[in-house]
């Protein structure tokens, strides 16, 4: 093994970076391989034309037979590029992409007479065998029926030579099965929500979008040192390895210059991008070695998740090109930054106003603090269950961490806006006068631009914080699929919304109070109430755990306790409410994330077994040998001096000894742990027993096998270490 690990160092040394093209300028190239405006202005009819963008703009159904005409459309512009094939393309909840292709191609039943074929039926729904994937228990194994269909809101593209239509994946009797379904359903129900709410400052809104804006964070790791790790291979990060004597410690790495490799991977990447029209605009080092991050502008929430979920499908398959194993894995090295993905969510209507976004004057302030503060109030209602959005195994071994926000969900606004918010609270109860009105707008509300002009403090610390014209939501995954946390997001947000508006309604309409009175006095309340939610500190202190303890937030550590919240008697209650699932749907999610949490840390758990008895304790034996002959060699020379002599040697031979018994001991232990929580009758019984009994002992095997790794002789140690993992490019 030690040779693999030094043939695998050799062939990433002498690596050249790949050479890439530049396709052409990405205005011109950009959505080139998407079926969009431009593509079905020129491939539609216009009556199928207008009937996919009333689908879009107004969730209007596509008729059957101009489903034949703009099935008609698609196939022509695929075939036009290349095309050989098209799937549904769907997100089942293993977290990834699903895909299942067909041959544009059908012949007659004498087998003459090939033709191209792709009709309405084909492009409207198709029926995938859905046995094999997760389902929580809604379907038996023998019970394989599911459907996919088209969702028109997300665009047709291009992949290799396969039209790929994104689709929504349901079982035979309509339960989603999927991470697309609910996620529309939310963002129907925010829309409405919200809608109604703008109304109040401008009757002309008819339509308010969620936005999405990402931030991926990821590792290149040459594909050789990769493959030299079965922990990386099987488990998407090192399960064990010593902290190199140079880390992140520097900061160099940061923002710094993008090593020639991973530059050129970027840059075929972004080509990529370009043509599915994802809109990737920034690219740069993150703080730890080898670990990057790209961003794009932000877009419908709808279509920005297709688009994540797209691009780590896209970002391995151009790694191949590079020679490069792409880690998204939260924390795929101890001791140095994990990765994240930020999203960053506002509101936008159809007249062009962002409704997180300060206008010039007090109404359309009092607009932007509507939905500020009912954002706000979203969150401290519902801090466990947007804390349960981001929950997984390996998102748990980053929160908290120095690079991410702490498992305790809070709000962070900056100093300023916490003064407005102090002003705001001050507002009198009841029916405003004139004057109070007066000196409200000009002197709080109305400087609201200038306020946040000089808002330039941020805080990396907080889970959820407002960052001038939108709320960044730093706690998610890196690995995740957005569509978990944005379905969350935007349900919480349009109950809110609503429950914001009845309220208001209410004080206009039984209290005669005017309209601007009414939201000030409503909004004075939330206020009040949510004052536990926002946090300027440090999230990493321990002060803050224990002032978050004495406000009542939560701090669920872990995914078993987090994910909980997901089946309240709240959280099942707004998700009926609002349509987004019946409680079989939240219940059966909540069946699949917790085995799925159980699964991993079973995987883990094997596969650090293997290595520590197969990898590991092989090698510290052999080391050891070499150290018993070279004391009986002192002894053999030096006589009864040998044990002075060879003292060195006779310690380290004992304190081998000491690791080779305790890791051997520990994977035992860990082993009849996996057995006990195997053996156990529930779901959540299994997944507490992992995260409890099981679990705990990777840190002290792996405690012992980098101990190990200090001891052995660096030409015997099996392992690609974490200097060549992270320093060789």
């Amino acid at each position: 093994m030690s040779t693999f690990r030094f043939e695998a160092i050799k062939e990433t040394t002498g690596r050249k970076p790949v050479k890439v093209e530049e396709l052409d300028r990405k205005s011109i190239i950009f959505g080139s391989n998407v079926f969009n405006d431009k593509a079905m202005r020129q491939f539609l009819t216009p009556d199928a034309y207008k009937a996919v963008k009333s689908a879009v703009q107004h969730g209007t159904k596509i008729d059957r037979k101009l489903a034949e005409y703009i099935a008609m459309g698609m196939k022509e512009w695929a075939l036009s590029k290349g095309v050989t094939h098209y799937t549904h393309w769907f997100q089942p909840l293993t977290g990834t992409t699903a895909e299942k292709h067909d041959a544009f191609f059908e012949t007659s039943f004498d087998g003459s007479d090939p033709v191209e074929k792709f009709g309405g039926g084909q492009l409207v729904q198709q029926e995938p065998d859905a046995s094999s994937f997760p389902n929580g228990g809604i379907r038996n194994t023998f019970e394989a029926r599911g459907y996919t269909a088209w969702d028109p809101t997300s665009p047709a593209f291009i992949f290799g030579t396969t039209l790929c239509i994104p689709t929504v994946f349901i079982s035979y009797t309509g339960e989603a099965l999927d991470y697309k379904t609910p996620l529309l359903r939310a963002l129907s129900a925010v829309d409405e929500a919200a809608t109604e709410v703008c109304n109040y400052f401008d009757k002309n809104v008819k339509k308010v979008t969620a936005t999405l804006g990402w931030e991926q964070e990821y590792f290149l790791i040459d594909s050789a040192l990769a493959a030299s790790r079965p922990d990386i291979t099987l488990t998407g990060r090192t399960l064990l390895g010593h902290s190199s004597a140079k880390g992140q410690q520097l900061d160099d790495h940061y923002f710094g210059s993008i090593p020639t490799r991973a530059l050129n991977y970027m840059r075929d990447l972004e080509n990529e991008c370009m043509l599915l029209g994802i809109p990737v605009k920034t690219r740069h080092n993150e703080v730890a070695p080898n670990q990057f991050e790209l961003a794009p502008i932000f877009e419908e929430a709808n279509l920005a998740v297709d688009h994540n979920s797209l691009l780590m499908d896209v970002m391995q398959k151009v790694g191949e090109r590079h020679n490069f194993k792409v880690l998204l894995h939260e924390k795929p090295f101890a001791g140095v930054n994990g990765s994240g993905k930020h999203n960053n969510w506002s509101m936008a209507t159809d007249t062009g106003v962002n409704l997180l976004g300060p206008g010039k004057t007090p109404m359309s302030n009092l607009q932007f603090l509507t939905f500020f503060i009912n954002t706000i109030k979203a969150v401290y209602t519902n801090e466990e269950l947007l804390r349960a959005s981001i929950a997984t195994a390996s998102n748990d071994h980053r929160l908290g961490a120095n690079e991410a926000p702490p498992a305790i969900i809070s709000v962070f606004v900056g100093q300023q806006l916490t003064k407005v918010l102090a002003e705001l609270e001050g507002v009198s109860s009841g029916k405003l006068s004139p004057e109070e009105k007066t000196d409200l707008k000009l002197n709080v509300v109305g400087k609201i631009p200038d306020v946040l002009l000089d808002n330039t403090d941020r805080n990396r610390t907080s889970p959820f914080a407002f960052t001038g014209n939108k709320f960044e939501f730093r706690a998610v995954g890196s690995s995740a699929n957005c569509a978990n946390a944005m379905t969350i997001l935007n349900a919480i947000i349009a109950k809110q919304l609503k429950d914001f508006k009845k309220e208001v309604d209410a004080l206009i309409e039984g209290k005669e109070m005017k309209k601007d009175d009414a939201i000030f006095n409503v909004l004075r309340e939330y206020i009040k109430e949510t004052k536990a939610i926002l946090f300027e500190g440090d999230g990493y202190s321990d002060a803050w755990a224990e002032e978050a303890a004495k406000r009542g937030l939560s701090n669920h550590k872990t995914t078993p306790q987090a994910l909980k919240a997901k089946v309240s008697e709240q959280t099942l209650s707004l998700f009926e409410e609002l349509g987004i699932m019946n409680h079989v749907e939240a219940e059966a999610r909540y069946e699949i994330e917790l085995e799925e949490y159980a699964k991993k840390i079973q995987i883990e758990g094997r596969v650090l077994g293997d290595i520590a008895r197969n990898h590991v304790i092989p090698t510290a034996i052999r080391y050891q040998n070499v150290l018993i002959e070279n004391v009986k060699g002192l002894k053999e020379i030096f006589g009864a001096e040998y044990e002075n002599v060879g003292k060195e040697q006779i310690s380290i031979i004992r304190e081998i000894s000491g690791h080779i018994s305790a890791i051997n001991s520990k994977v035992a232990e860990m082993t009849e742990a996996r057995k006990a929580a195997n053996a156990l009758a529930t779901t959540e019984e299994h997944a507490h027993a992992y995260c409890d009994t099981v679990k705990p002992l990777f840190d002290v095997i792996r405690k012992h096998c980098d101990k190990l790794e200090l001891l052995v002789d660096d030409e015997l140690w099996p392992l690609t270490k974490y200097r060549e993992l992270l320093f060789t490019r």
